[in-house]
């Protein structure tokens, strides 16, 4: 298939930086890429989402390479903080990941070697955004620009909704969770 440009659709949206209140919601943005992108190429905006779960499970090819390469860095952290998740509590690994990304895996490991949870989140929001930044090349007008501009109105969005104290209490809670189920399988193993 032919690559879709979208010249009017590209030049109307505003320039968005890291750390900027996003100037329409990524539902809004949705709404439009649905009145303005070719009926294939707004299917494949159902991938461009930040979603853990739906990176490990979109392993068959969507039709777009732009979304491939995001889905398979982003199914490669997932699993590589999975595993050294896995390996500081002593357990098997989940799933293997993949071995041929390197900077996604080093993404990974810097994360979860950071003391403090928001700031592995933001390092790893920091490099997504370059990374599709890095992506989108020279074709400025192309599809490709507009599933990056919805997924950094997600990592804007993401951004906004950080809350310091409430995050931490959450990361406790869900931290003493897990180590409660493992202790407690444990146990039954005995």
């Amino acid at each position: 298939m032919a690559a879709s440009n979208y010249y009017y659709f590209v030049a109307s949206l505003p320039h968005l930086n890291y750390g900027d209140k996003p100037p329409v919601s990524s539902a809004e943005f949705r709404e439009q890429c649905q009145a303005s992108l070719s009926k294939h190429d707004n299917a494949l905006t159902r991938y461009c989402y930040y979603d853990a779960k739906l990176a490990v499970e979109t392993i068959k090819p969507t039709g777009s390479a732009f979304i491939d390469f995001l889905m398979l860095r982003e199914r490669i952290v997932t699993l590589n903080l999975a595993k050294l998740r896995a390996e500081r509590l002593n357990r098997p690994a989940p799933e293997e990941a993949p071995p041929d990304m390197p900077r996604a895996e080093a993404l990974a490991k810097s994360a979860f070697e950071m003391d403090n949870p928001l700031d592995a989140e933001l390092s790893m929001d920091r490099a997504r955004w370059g990374v599709l930044d890095e992506m989108v090349g020279v074709n400025l007008f192309g599809v490709n620009t507009i599933y990056a501009y919805l997924l950094k109105l997600q990592l804007l969005e993401r951004k906004q909704r950080f809350n310091t104290e409430r995050g931490a209490a959450e990361y406790k809670n869900i931290y003493d969770t897990i180590l409660n189920e493992y202790n407690s399988r444990d146990k039954e193993d005995i």
